[in-house]
């Protein structure tokens, strides 16, 4: 199976299992992050959730090789991205977080990270647009110069910097983000189940009040980008192991 479920009391551990491909994305592992997420969400017992890519990687985002699948009735894209939760999810990251795999801990609500991680929205270097989430939830976690800078030149984002910024609420030594992750679930947990969900759906009723519009505007911009020409030779280019040769239409 491509995701692995435990539990650690009223704690449910959901770890991404395709180390070989970096825990990409493929149909496979949506449906698997789906399944696991429903469960979480719908046992009385379970608390808070963290979710994982193990000791060495997150999520390299979408297997640009055979796509992600089709988003899920609960959980949208990946499982996850437009998951309506009513219980904490907290993101342990340990290597890299790119693409979908940082819009994945966005989608989250709380994120440990190791000194070994790194961020970063890749996909104008592939000729397309993070379509996840990305494009308004970037400006939600991070400061709007920030977010546009990942998502305008696709560099990385250090997790020094990540945490300076708030975007990661703790950041541990190289391969202790889950036990970071869990530390701060279990503190969660020792609280009223009630209070937590009703503070969680107040915020999200917040920070989720334009999610319709902004999903409206990235559908527009995907469907732009999915017919250019320069989609096709990002692809291309990455398969191929060069730098792209833009045709700008």
């Amino acid at each position: 199976m491509p995701v692995q479920t435990r539990r650690e009391g009223r704690v449910c551990v959901v770890t991404l299992d395709r180390e070989a491909k970096r825990n990409a994305i493929d149909e496979e592992m949506t449906l698997a992050i789906d399944a696991a997420l429903n469960e979480f969400e719908d046992d009385p017992e379970i608390r808070v959730g963290v979710l994982t890519g193990g000791p060495s990687v997150f999520s390299a985002g979408t297997d640009l090789a055979g796509g992600s699948g089709k988003p899920t009735p609960r959980g949208g894209e990946y499982g996850i991205i437009r998951r309506k939760r009513t219980k904490p999810l907290i993101a342990a990251v340990e290597g890299v977080a790119f693409g979908g795999g940082l819009e994945i801990a966005m989608a989250c609500d709380l994120v440990v990270a190791s000194r070994a991680a790194r961020f970063g929205l890749p996909e104008v270097k592939r000729g397309v647009v993070a379509t996840s989430g990305a494009l308004f939830r970037a400006p939600r976690s991070l400061p709007l110069n920030v977010a546009r800078e990942l998502l305008l030149t696709g560099r990385e984002l250090d997790v020094d910097r990540a945490e300076r910024i708030g975007f990661v609420n703790r950041v541990v030594e190289p391969g202790e983000a889950l036990a970071g992750a869990l530390e701060l679930a279990a503190d969660i947990a020792r609280n009223s189940p009630v209070s937590v969900r009703e503070t969680l759906a107040a915020v999200e009723a917040r920070v989720g009040a334009d999610d319709a519009s902004a999903w409206v505007a990235t559908e527009k911009a995907k469907e732009v980008v999915q017919r250019s020409e320069d989609a096709i030779e990002g692809i291309r280019a990455f398969f191929e192991k060069r730098e792209p040769d833009w045709p700008g239409r």
